[in-house]
């Protein structure tokens, strides 16, 4: 069957007939680090209202103004928020994550590879967190692509939250 792009609206944002629809959701990047800036980046070229936080002061990502803390996010924080730590060898984890369970997004999720448990187990295990808030964290995040640089981790993680927006699997089955 054929049909003319008039008769589809995905079709008629692809050829520029059509405005694509506000995404309505916000991507908090956690952590400075060349995977947050692609997030960052390739977030606000998909529709996301996009913030960094960064709770250490003295690392900056080029090109975007950190919260240092989630007070800082002046009500961003919501529940169209997804929230993607960009860094699993800081320090800051456990707190960080603590505050974020008790926050209203929507999403939140860590990298770090399938193959071992993940630092942010301990860390909010050892402040408390009951076992089923830890296990709202996302572990591993994105599509599996075989990402290894950090554009290709920010599209397989953006690829992932996309899929979730739109209420489809991920992957190509259809």
């Amino acid at each position: 069957m054929t049909h003319t792009h008039d008769e589809d609206p995905a079709c008629e944002v692809a050829h520029g007939d059509a405005p694509a629809e506000e995404a309505g959701r916000t991507l908090v990047a956690v952590f400075a680090s060349p995977v947050a800036g692609c997030l960052l980046r390739f977030g606000a070229e998909l529709g996301f209202r996009t913030f960094l936080l960064e709770p250490d002061p003295a690392r900056h990502l080029d090109g975007f103004a950190a919260a240092r803390d989630l007070s800082e996010l002046d009500g961003h924080l919501d529940a169209t928020a997804d929230v993607v730590l960009t860094d699993h060898h800081r320090e800051e984890i456990g707190p960080v994550l603590r505050d974020l369970l008790k926050s209203p997004a929507r999403w939140i999720g860590i990298m770090g590879s399938p193959r071992h448990t993940g630092p942010h187990v301990r860390a909010l295990g050892d402040l408390g967190v009951p076992p089923e808030e830890i296990a709202r964290v996302h572990r591993p995040i994105g599509l599996n692509i075989g990402s290894r640089t950090p554009p290709e981790i920010a599209v397989a993680t953006l690829a992932g939250l996309l899929a979730d927006r739109n209420a489809r699997p991920g992957g190509f089955a259809f």
